[in-house]
């Protein structure tokens, strides 16, 4: 969010919405609006290289898929400006490094944390870790709620959208593509 906007900003939205800025139960809220919005925001400051930190040491001989699956995404659409909320699941197969699992998660709230599509957010994880790793494959799957359905529009609530992005032998390689996909299934139960 630009440091030039401020909280007078927002008190002038309340005024256009017909409320007054100065009732007590909104005198803080200009303050309050304006700091979440900097931290839901906050993902335009990061470089998505910075955050992918890779090892080589114990990768050398690792040659299947490392997948983590219900990474949190919480965002804002850039049409609506509604949040969407869901999980994303990253996976890669490394060609002589690795990142630690944590990184995943902070690349997906990295790109979340600026006004999104999800299209865009999923081919975004998807082509960072491809071009700062450079791993054999990698694969992205983003499910997730859009307010911007459920509370206005088709006003259909529950509904999901699920994006995925295959880069590197994901794409050619059925039984590779298969198995991610299978891991990347919510109801695999418990081994």
């Amino acid at each position: 969010m630009p440091d030039n906007f401020d909280e007078n900003d927002w008190r002038r939205f309340l005024k256009s919405l017909g409320e007054d800025p100065d009732r007590p139960g909104l005198i803080e809220t200009p303050a309050r609006v304006t700091k979440a919005w900097k931290h839901w925001t906050s993902g335009y400051a990061q470089n998505p290289s910075d955050v992918l930190k890779a090892f080589e040491d114990g990768a050398e001989e690792y040659n299947e898929l490392i997948v983590v699956r219900n990474i949190p995404v919480y965002s804002h659409c850039e049409h609506h400006l509604a949040p969407f909320f869901g999980k994303a699941t990253v996976g890669y197969m490394p060609d002589g490094k690795i990142v630690g699992l944590s990184k995943l998660t902070r690349l997906v709230e990295c790109f979340a944390k600026r006004l999104q599509v999800q299209e865009r957010l999923t081919i975004q994880v998807a082509n960072a870790l491809m071009e700062s790793l450079q791993p054999k494959a990698v694969g992205v799957v983003i499910r997730c709620r859009h307010l911007c359905m459920e509370s206005r529009g088709i006003k259909t609530a529950g509904e999901e959208t699920v994006t995925s992005a295959m880069l590197g032998e994901l794409q050619p390689n059925l039984a590779m593509r298969t198995e991610f996909l299978h891991l990347a299934r919510e109801d695999l139960g418990h081994w």
